[in-house]
């Protein structure tokens, strides 16, 4: 409990006053020099031992997150040394187990919800009394949370209600209380003869049409493949899975402006595919992939996928896949990468994949979309409840954030872009995963609150709207399917009243929540209620995007052969600065670093100014980390150098004064 000084006296007195404790005492392990180990130590009176689960939650409810003991060991007695005082070095060492702990479900709702915390968080048991984000869980992981309950147990519950209580037993105890009656769940829907594309899809296609086809929503995954690569196998475990997964089929032909989904038989639709061979010591291979991955779809009548796999030699591949935003998100590469592993080792062995139905497909879902969200026309649909929320949440937004930036901003965007890498480490890491903990927020939110703090720290002002991803799959049948999911949020964060870093997480938390709650709106109509000036020249209502990328992304599993993600860009910008986050864990599960990086649009920034930003940003979540509790407006962004140049160089006034007339 680092920087923490620890009230040793409330704890034992809360201990003290819990039923079914008769004596206890509290003790300070110091593992390291610094870093203190708080363990409670519990002996009864009677036979019966103390309730773990009931004993946490009686000390939740009077000492705050970070003074709750991180473990209970219950003892016959005291070992005590030869003059009476107690023997440390006797007690047993604690074990800190962190799922199944305390006590059984209670009742058949806090068994399921226990079920279904451990299936979404992936782990083995999950107790009445654990927090879901204790147990690593985060904002998407939540989204797809109340998903699976309002599937399992008919209850619509808002992702704000698992902040406010993230154990089965907290929301067993709200449901049928708050929560309102569930939307219908996603099962096959009647198809007309024109499939209307879902509203992320509508956007894309728009985009495509107004803009022609390029590279700005391409998606590329490459692999370097080492071992024997059976290329027969895996073209035909390619069509496997195009066969499966109907977005990988289906083209966008409109009739009269007017588009629709036209998914192909599983027969005849077959992906672009071809075997390259390449020189293993040559440069050609980067300008074969980047040629491949600049390529652009014609949404009528291409496939949204391709893939060619260039060979090096017997056991040296690469292989690359680029899909079409239209057909795919993020998430989808795990099912992606699953379907393809089973479909090749099938087809290794001279058999087809036998794989279990998926329940529903894409155009399912675009009808579905249609249904829940209802009708703006009817005042007590989905979409006019949240229409009325975004209505106020976006009332007078900044037209442009103002950017440092090197050059004006051109008439028409060109969507050039670059990317500036950089690393924080693990101390970093433990002090934003812990500062969210203590707030009951998310890593996300801590984030987006630094990253509004360095945005005004370089001019954007006060009022900074961000745009962020969502996952979109907001029902459990959606889990395994490939498809473009994902939809935009605006996050606008007010930094304004220079509030301390803790104050303005709390507004982040606030506001965040109410976003999360009203997630279904498309982004394109949030711009057409908005109505800003449309410009060629930016994104509208934001110019900067913010992600974390805590999903799991899948292997690809090939018999007998090594598969490594190559790191690879598609050279384009949707917006003026997009950051993003990727988390490394220990061994353990700690926090081991933040991986991030910076895409930029080459139209207005030097790679310089960016990396002399990232360099600020820095500053700010160590800032923030030290001292959460310190107005925002004390945070310094400086280097050393910048610093000097700022106060002395070019303050240099010193300068001689010519004599003499005109």
């Amino acid at each position: 409990l680092r920087g923490f000084r620890i009230e040793l006296g409330e704890i034992e007195a809360a201990l003290t006053a819990c039923e079914g404790v008769g004596r206890s005492v509290v003790l300070v392990r110091e593992d390291r020099p610094g870093d203190k180990r708080l363990v409670a130590y519990t002996v009864p009176d009677g036979a019966s031992a103390p309730d773990a689960g009931a004993l946490r939650a009686a000390l939740s409810a009077v000492l705050p997150e970070y003074m709750v003991p991180s473990a209970f060991v219950t003892l016959d007695a005291l070992p005590l040394t030869a003059n009476g005082k107690l023997d440390r070095k006797a007690l047993p060492a604690p074990e800190h187990t962190t799922v199944g702990t305390g006590r059984a479900p209670r009742t058949p709702q806090e068994e399921i919800l226990c079920a279904l915390f451990a299936d979404a968080l992936g782990v083995p048991e999950v107790g009445p009394d654990d927090s879901f984000f204790e147990l690593g869980g985060h904002s998407l992981l939540a989204t797809r949370l109340t998903g699976r309950i309002r599937v399992a147990l008919g209850a619509e519950l808002q992702v704000r209600a698992l902040f406010e209580t993230p154990t089965p037993a907290g929301l067993a105890s709200r449901l049928g209380g708050e929560t309102a009656v569930a939307r219908r769940t996603l099962t096959p829907m009647p198809r007309p003869e024109a499939v209307p594309l879902s509203y992320a899809q509508q956007r894309l296609w728009f985009l495509g049409r107004f803009e022609g086809p390029g590279a700005t929503y391409n998606i590329p995954l490459a692999l370097r493949l080492t071992g024997p690569v059976d290329s027969a196998a895996l073209a035909a475990a390619l069509h496997d899975v195009v066969g499966r997964h109907e977005p990988l089929r289906t083209v966008f032909p409109d009739t009269d402006g007017v588009p629709h989904q036209r998914v192909l038989d599983a027969c005849d639709a077959r992906p672009e595919w071809a075997v390259v061979d390449v020189d293993a010591d040559g440069p050609g291979l980067d300008a074969l992939l980047a040629e491949q991955v600049t390529r652009g779809f014609d949404l009528a009548a291409d496939l949204p996928l391709r893939a060619t796999l260039f060979r090096a030699g017997e056991r040296e591949h690469v292989l690359l896949l680029v899909l079409h935003h239209i057909a795919a998100d993020g998430s989808s590469l795990t099912p992606l990468a699953r379907d393809l592993s089973a479909a090749y080792a099938a087809r290794c062995r001279g058999e087809a994949p036998a794989w279990t139905e998926l329940p529903v497909q894409y155009a399912d879902y675009a009808l579905w979309q249609r249904e829940v969200l209802g009708s703006e026309d009817d005042p007590t649909s989905v979409v006019s409840g949240q229409l009325d929320f975004w209505r106020r949440a976006l009332a007078g937004l900044p037209e442009e954030l103002p950017l440092p930036v090197d050059r004006p901003r051109p008439a028409r965007a060109s969507y050039r872009g670059d990317v500036v890498p950089f690393t924080l480490d693990a101390e970093v890491h433990a002090g934003l995963a812990a500062l969210a903990r203590e707030s009951g927020a998310s890593l996300f939110m801590v984030l987006q609150a630094a990253v509004a703090v360095w945005l005004g720290k370089l001019g954007a002002g006060t009022d900074v709207p961000l745009g962020t991803p969502v996952a979109g799959r907001t029902d459990s049948a959606l889990d395994d399917l490939v498809g473009f999911f994902v939809n935009t949020l605006v996050l606008r964060t007010d930094t304004s009243g220079d509030p301390t870093f803790r104050e303005l997480l709390d507004r982040v938390r606030e506001s965040d929540l109410e976003a999360y709650a009203h997630q279904d709106v498309p982004f394109e109509r949030l711009v057409d209620l908005v109505s800003p000036e449309r410009s060629l020249a930016r994104h509208p209502l934001f110019q900067v995007m913010l992600t974390l990328d805590n999903d799991a992304r899948g292997h690809l599993a090939l018999a007998d052969v090594d598969a490594e993600i190559l790191p690879l860009g598609t050279g384009a910008a949707k917006f003026d600065l997009a950051l993003s986050f990727g988390e490394r864990s220990g061994g353990d599960g700690s926090p081991a670093g933040l991986d991030g990086f910076v895409d930029f649009a080459v139209d207005l920034f030097d790679r310089a100014t960016i990396e002399a930003f990232t360099g600020r940003l820095e500053r700010v979540l160590r800032a923030v980390v030290a001292t959460p509790d310190a107005p925002v407006g004390t945070v310094d962004v400086l280097s050393a150098d910048e610093r000097t140049d700022t106060l002395t160089t070019w303050n240099e006034t010193t300068a001689p004064v010519l004599t003499g007339t005109l």
